[in-house]
């Protein structure tokens, strides 16, 4: 691995909990990641709000992943998906990222069940012209060979090692590496049924955005946990 490799981590971090802090940490280390920016969405097309359980203004997921990785320097933020507004295309993000990083490119970190469905993203060919990919995966660690998450689109075409845990695509240059990270079940529609329910979130989120994220009152109404939290 280079010493300038840089991981991409997308998502609408709703909000951002430890388990997505602990993944990152685990990527970046076992790649040998310089950094991971972490890549905040305006409006993701593969997610829609529903009634009771919002999606948080874009200002404030950002500002909350801003807080959560303050204290890592191998952690950044990139607010272009904000900063763009409208819908979020990852392929239109990676093509900037990958502006940046030239010749080098950036590492799109995936969770496996993201990465099954890249045949419903828009241009997954391109992304793959844009990308190296690291899949996470959780226990147990059979699940974790690249076989069982292939989307129909790289299906036949790529070449996957002895290990099964890593695989190249020859008409790309991609190479996809399965990442095994620590099984935190922490989950961000939890903490929001969590905050809505008022129970407590602590422990689940970095401190600052637990208080930060109760104090904005989008998750509840009116919950004993953000009113004290006021007070």
């Amino acid at each position: 691995m280079t010493a300038d490799r840089i991981g991409v981590f997308g998502g609408t971090f709703n909000p951002i909990h430890v388990g997505h802090l602990r993944a990152a940490e685990d990527v970046a280390e076992q790649l040998e990641l310089e950094r991971v920016l972490f890549v905040p969405s305006a409006n993701p097309p593969h997610k829609q709000d529903t009634h009771g359980d919002p999606l948080a203004p874009p200002e404030l997921r950002l500002a909350w992943v801003r807080a959560a990785t303050l204290d890592n320097p191998r952690l950044e933020v990139d607010a272009l998906e904000i900063e763009r507004g409208g819908r979020s295309f990852t392929v239109d993000t990676l093509e900037r990222i990958a502006l940046r990083t030239a010749p080098e490119r950036p590492v799109f970190v995936i969770g496996c069940d993201a990465f099954a469905l890249l045949d419903s993203w828009r241009q997954p060919e391109r992304i793959l012209g844009l990308a190296h990919f690291a899949v996470m995966t959780r226990p147990p660690f059979h699940a974790d060979q690249l076989e069982g998450w292939l989307p129909d689109c790289l299906r036949g075409e790529l070449s996957l090692e002895p290990d099964g845990r890593k695989a190249h695509h020859p008409a790309s240059g991609a190479w996809i590496s399965a990442v095994r990270v620590c099984a935190l079940d922490v989950s961000s529609s939890d903490i929001r049924a969590r905050i809505r329910a008022g129970r407590s979130v602590r422990y689940l989120l970095p401190e600052s955005v637990r208080r930060a994220a109760l104090e904005s009152g989008v998750y509840e109404n009116g919950s004993a946990e953000y009113a004290g939290s006021r007070t």
